[in-house]
């Protein structure tokens, strides 16, 4: 037998809203790499909501800043609003997101490592299957003031 793990065998469907290609690529190659399946990439907030709507996926990475503006926070409340999406921001303007986090249940700092990114995911199935996290909130993700 293999040596899964739990993110492995409960894979993440996840949308990448990011408007730098190279970003965008890298993220996805590592999210392959946990063992999550990226449902679609978008760059501007009409393409990630449309996105959004029709894959709905289990977690949505947001950047703030995109190719048509600062949008990601509007992107990040209509995904939100669905029960089925957990957006997370990843961004480098933490300082942008607004109070109430646009529904977000957190953000990652950019530049961001692998394990932030990996241990964010592990954090993020626990909270959506109800079970408390061992660990608490991970380093390097900032959690909503609402969660």
């Amino acid at each position: 037998m293999g040596f899964g793990n739990a993110v492995t065998d409960a894979a993440l469907r996840i949308l990448v809203v990011e408007d730098e290609a190279l970003i965008a690529l890298e993220l996805e190659c590592l999210l392959d790499d946990l063992g999550h399946v990226t449902v679609g990439v978008a760059a501007t907030a009409a393409e990630a909501i449309a996105m959004g709507r029709s894959t709905a996926p289990d977690v949505a990475f947001v950047d703030i800043h995109l190719v048509d503006g600062p949008t990601g926070i509007e992107v990040a409340r209509v995904l939100s609003a669905d029960p089925r999406t957990t957006v997370v921001f990843m961004t480098a303007n933490a300082k942008r997101i607004p109070d109430d986090f646009a529904g977000a249940i957190g953000v990652i700092a950019k530049p961001y490592s692998e394990r932030v990114v990996a241990s964010t995911l592990d954090f993020v199935a626990d909270h959506r299957a109800g079970r408390a996290t061992e660990h608490g909130t991970p380093d390097g993700f900032c959690l909503a003031p609402a969660y």
